[in-house]
């Protein structure tokens, strides 16, 4: 180690109470610590531990203010380390989640909200897309389980456009399946960016009439489902959405933003997004699939080994 003051070479001195190694310069006589890493590679003052405890609660279907109570730290600071990880989070997918060749892609929407429901909007809110429905965009590789890319925005041409967008550059140049439910601007969004390397279908579900009391509470059943055809040639017997609707269970499970009736809804736009993007990263990298007994990105070849939560805390 060499000392800051005058670039001579310093001898160890000890330790510090906080068992850091500490070191002294033999020419001048200041003395300082080792250097440590820090939390994603920003000023973090908590210990890595204490920072990893916080995820955990997080990714484990706790709310803020349970997260705050279980690691004795104050809400502003679990949602601070929830902005530092997604952020990071962010970053390493940004730099993963490229050129990866698929087969089966499935893509879906996943309905939530921002500080109040749309119905629920006064007046003054109704162009504010800030606040109210808040629609996660999700594709995820059949074989693999590997969340390819996400979009959070508006249920609207624009939102899909820009999902579609960034598939294209997570998948490799090569052809591949995809299969969406019947909603229709996926039709012009995939015909436009993909149309050249995919062969396309929609699945379109009728629902039947719910009774009135399960109107409220319980999802309406599923009477028929009629794969269509859009562009080249689909295998009839992968047309599904099973496996991303099971996924779909899975982010309602894992964030408390997301569990209907309750009062752990996301307040913040980024604050909403900052939650995805810790939970995908988790999800490919850290959490071991039942079925596949590895992670979604050791399937796909783009990792080697099971991340722990302190990959996701290192700076990206």
């Amino acid at each position: 180690m060499t000392c800051h003051n005058c670039k001579a070479d310093m001898v160890k001195a000890g330790k510090g109470r906080n068992q850091v190694q500490r070191y002294k310069c033999q020419q001048c006589g200041k003395r300082s610590t080792e250097p440590q890493a820090k939390p994603f590679g920003e000023d973090v003052r908590l210990k890595q531990a204490l920072v990893i405890s916080i995820l955990h609660c997080l990714l484990e279907g706790n709310s803020v203010r349970s997260t705050a109570r279980l690691c004795d730290v104050e809400p502003r600071t679990v949602l601070t380390m929830l902005e530092h990880a997604g952020k990071n989070c962010e970053r390493i997918m940004g730099r993963l989640l490229v050129n990866i060749p698929v087969k089966d892609v499935q893509c879906d929407e996943i309905w939530g909200y921002v500080g109040k429901k749309e119905s629920h909007k006064n007046p003054w809110e109704a162009h504010d897309n800030t606040i109210g429905d808040a629609y996660c965009f999700v594709a995820i590789e059949r074989d693999s389980k590997l969340v390819l890319n996400f979009a959070l925005g508006r249920r609207d041409q624009a939102t899909t456009d820009a999902f579609v967008e960034g598939l294209r550059g997570a998948t490799a140049n090569q052809r591949f399946q995809v299969t969406t439910d019947g909603f229709q601007p996926y039709k012009s969004s995939i015909e436009t960016t993909l149309g050249g390397r995919v062969d396309y279908a929609m699945l379109i579900k009728t629902y039947a009439q719910p009774e009135e009391e399960q109107r409220r509470y319980s999802p309406p059943e599923v009477v028929d489902a009629k794969p269509v055809v859009i562009i080249g040639n689909p295998d009839m017997n992968k047309i599904c959405t099973s496996h991303i609707e099971r996924q779909n269970l899975s982010i309602r499970m894992g964030m408390r933003r997301m569990t209907r009736l309750t009062n752990g809804f996301s307040k913040k736009w980024i604050n909403l997004w900052y939650a995805y993007c810790l939970w995908f990263a988790f999800y490919n990298f850290c959490r071991v699939h039942k079925t596949l007994r590895v992670t979604p990105a050791m399937e796909a070849g783009i990792a080697t080994r099971v991340w722990e939560i302190e990959d996701l805390v290192a700076a990206a």
